[in-house]
């Protein structure tokens, strides 16, 4: 396993695409992703096009082939349609789900394929030749310093989760040990599903609930808005810190501006699809063999840093 900033991980497609093209072979890379069903898998969908256009005018013989899913079952059978009449050189998925995607992929994986896995990992991990994540503790763990520090290590706190997923524990994981050791209370802890308005509601409840809370932390962006219209339309002054997490251009603007209740951000770029897009082409025209896994880091955004997370033209 080697770590890196993400920031690093795309240079090695601007590496990749000024290499002269070294194949003559027709190469297929096939890559399998969510649909664009919220800010974050609509980045995913921007950045895997965007991958896709960029590799083919380099290199003319290789061909990306991207399709996108609105759910598991439909992404099992995008991939059986992928194979069919075709050999696919590579794959590159995302998945929607570790336990339905890992036996279709294998049987990729058992003609010959290249398999990149990219954010939720399959069932069997031997499957995978290349692996591509951000660091889902480090998003939980960064932000639970920051507030540790700004709020002096004492003061309540209210907490939004996604869906049960590993990516999701692994977040709530970063959070709590970010905390421990000091005084700032968790009051309530629930899930909204990486939903703007299941998350306003929720929020609402909590308000409603608690008189006092100094800082929310939604792990997600998406949650976040539904988190500031709940506070912004419930009055509320008290609520020091109102934080996410993956990189959302809205909540990074708001960074840029200053924002006193979101001052920082952390991120888990939807970009990610093209650092892995990049590095499985590398396999075929780079002469640079790829394995293993690649971690990409969550540092703290702040207003000194943000505009080098700020990209105004992808859809989150």
């Amino acid at each position: 396993m080697f770590k890196t900033k993400w920031v690093a991980a795309l240079a090695l497609g601007s590496v990749l695409l000024a290499t002269p093209a070294l194949t003559q072979e027709k190469k297929t890379i096939a890559v399998s992703i969510p649909a664009a069903d919220h800010g974050w898998t609509a980045g995913v969908v921007y950045h895997a096009n965007a991958a896709a256009k960029e590799i083919k005018a380099a290199f003319p013989d290789v061909d990306v082939i991207v399709k996108t899913s609105p759910s598991a079952a439909a992404q099992v059978s995008a991939i059986e349609d992928l194979s069919a009449g075709r050999k696919i050189d590579a794959l590159v998925i995302l998945p929607h789900s570790s336990e339905e995607l890992t036996t279709p992929v294998k049987a990729i994986k058992d003609t010959g394929a290249f398999v990149t896995v990219v954010d939720r990992g399959l069932s069997d991990a031997s499957i995978q030749d290349l692996y591509v994540a951000g660091d889902n503790i480090a998003v939980g763990h960064t932000t639970a310093r920051f507030l540790v520090d700004k709020l002096a290590g004492k003061g309540n706190l209210v907490v939004l989760r996604g869906i049960p997923t590993v990516i999701d524990d692994e977040r709530i994981k970063g959070f709590q040990d970010g905390i421990a050791g000091s005084d700032l209370k968790i009051l309530d802890i629930q899930y909204a599903n990486w939903n703007s308005d299941e998350a306003f509601k929720l929020m609402q409840d909590y308000l409603a609930k608690y008189p006092h809370i100094d800082a929310v932390w939604a792990n997600d962006d998406d949650m976040l808005l539904g988190v500031l219209e709940a506070i912004k339309q419930s009055g509320r002054t008290e609520i020091k810190y109102a934080l996410g997490g993956n990189g959302m251009k809205e909540i990074v603007e708001k960074v840029i501006a200053g924002d006193k209740v979101t001052p920082i951000e952390t991120p888990y770029p939807p970009s990610m699809i093209k650092t892995a897009i990049y590095m499985t082409a590398a396999q075929f025209v780079g002469q640079a063999p790829v394995r293993g896994t690649v971690k990409l880091d969550a540092p703290l955004i702040t207003q000194a840093n943000a505009k080098e997370y700020y990209f105004p033209d992808s859809p989150f």
